[in-house]
């Protein structure tokens, strides 16, 4: 969807009202982690376990994903793939449909290239202009039959798996989406010669990657780092094991953002189920915050549940700096909490935000510029002169402001808090593209003491 309009004509065109509550208290369970899940199912599906993971995230991305890893399982296509016109005896399958979830895009790709059968994969309007050119050329280096069906660097695409890829030794830049980094090493101990990876450049995401790696392990895998750019993973089957999904870290980051914003000086939040130990590079989260006065709190309880307590606590900066190369995820919230605190802000390493499900810095720039001016320095989101100026709110009360999504999930949860500051309701258009990762992301903010109002238009 292009910046500027004001609705998608793909998505139903619904909004909701968001009215604040002016007590914030809530135990929340918070969804399953999605980027787990997905890197999760692929190993999973590839050390033959035909048992999936549990407590698996309920968001669009890893829906799609185990469709299909569930309709290639049954799919005869892994039986013989010498005919080209039977779909009994190898023949072409009708189209794998990822919708909207470029993570399943992008960790599949690499999957049906080393696993045989013919396939074509393809997703909305909007997964067939987000580029997927290098992680292509990358599985065509290796011996991956791989071909376009409309523009060059683009899906959807046509793929003739083979279990018999050569692999070897490979160079990619390590600035481009962490994604296409982990597809190729998920599949790497599946090759013949294993996978010697050097990465060129700066490294965007590393925790991203090093979760990759570490999951790896858990199923078996032989993987280590060299120097500070350089993986080799070792030829050799996965194990097939049980597996058991943490909690979302990017999930919690909005709960951290409404603590921040709440007037309440009481505001108290539960997260349930988030890892102290987790291996998400997101939950650098709970130590950010704490620069914008959350603090965070753990224990456990007498049956072993993990709970994250958030209140408000300690100091908030006066200047707020982050390079976000590693957490790119986050930069939604601190963008959206700065602003609304009045908090001078400066974050970078926003290069991957370009393709994401829309490009997340103009839409920041257009959504939050409703209300105060930022502006953008290359790839840096900043207040100019080194402050906040409001520019329609009044006395502490803005008139009611509707917000677009871009058919993205997190600029919809990263705005919705945003009413704890306003001094009166919000309107969010299209407010269902949180299904793709925190599909009960509106019933808890209602438990929470939230307002929401469904209305069509």
């Amino acid at each position: 969807m292009r910046i500027g309009e004001s609705a998608t004509a793909s998505m139903v065109n619904n909004r909701i009202t968001i009215s604040p509550c002016s007590r914030l208290k809530g135990r929340i369970v918070l969804p399953a982690s999605k980027s787990i899940s997905g890197r999760a199912l692929i190993i999973n599906a590839l050390s033959g376990n035909p048992v999936p993971p549990k407590n698996l995230s309920d968001s669009d991305d890893t829906r799609a994903m185990l469709r299909a890893l569930k309709t290639l399982l049954k799919s005869p296509q892994r039986e013989d793939t010498e005919s080209e016109t039977s779909p009994s005896r190898g023949g072409l399958e009708g189209p794998i449909d990822i919708g909207a979830a470029g993570t399943a895009m992008r960790f599949l790709t690499a999957y049906l290239s080393v696993t045989p059968g013919k396939h074509v994969i393809t997703g909305t309007e909007r997964m067939c202009h987000r580029p997927i050119g290098i992680l292509v050329d990358a599985l065509r280096q290796l011996g991956a039959d791989i071909t376009y069906e409309g523009e060059e660097g683009f899906p959807p695409l046509r793929i003739v798996g083979k279990d018999n890829l050569e692999g070897g030794n490979l160079m990619v830049p390590g600035d481009v989406s962490s994604q296409y980094i982990s597809a190729l090493l998920m599949i790497a101990p599946t090759l013949k010669k294993g996978l010697c990876l050097t990465l060129t450049g700066q490294i965007a995401s590393r925790p991203y990657l090093d979760m990759t790696i570490t999951m790896m392990r858990d199923f078996g895998a032989k993987v280590e780092w060299h120097d500070d750019n350089v993986i080799d993973v070792q030829p050799g089957p996965y194990r097939s094991r049980a597996y058991t999904i943490e909690n979302d870290w990017s999930a919690a980051s909005y709960w951290y953002e409404m603590v921040a914003l709440s007037r309440d000086e009481n505001a108290e939040v539960e997260l349930v189920g988030l890892h102290h130990d987790s291996i998400q590079g997101d939950s650098k989260v709970r130590h950010l915050f704490g620069e914008l006065g959350v603090e965070t709190r753990y224990f456990v309880e007498s049956d072993g549940t993990e709970i994250t307590r958030l209140r408000k606590g300690g100091t908030t900066t006066s200047y707020f700096t982050y390079d976000f190369t590693h957490q790119p995820d986050l930069a939604q919230t601190f963008a959206a909490t700065c602003s609304m605190l009045g908090v001078p802000f400066r974050l970078y390493g926003l290069q991957s935000l370009h393709i994401k499900e829309t490009d997340r810095i103009a839409a920041l720039m257009k959504e939050l510029g409703k209300m105060v001016d930022i502006e953008v320095e290359g790839d840096e989101l900043k207040t100019p002169s080194g402050e906040i100026r409001n520019k329609k709110m009044k006395n502490g009360y803005s008139p009611l402001l509707t917000f677009d999504t871009y058919e993205d999930h997190r600029m919809a949860m990263a705005l919705a808090p945003v009413c704890l500051r306003t001094g009166g309701p919000i309107q969010i258009n299209n407010p269902q593209v949180v299904s793709k990762s925190y599909p009960a992301f509106w019933d808890d903010l209602r438990k929470a003491g939230f307002g929401i109002e469904n209305t069509l238009w």
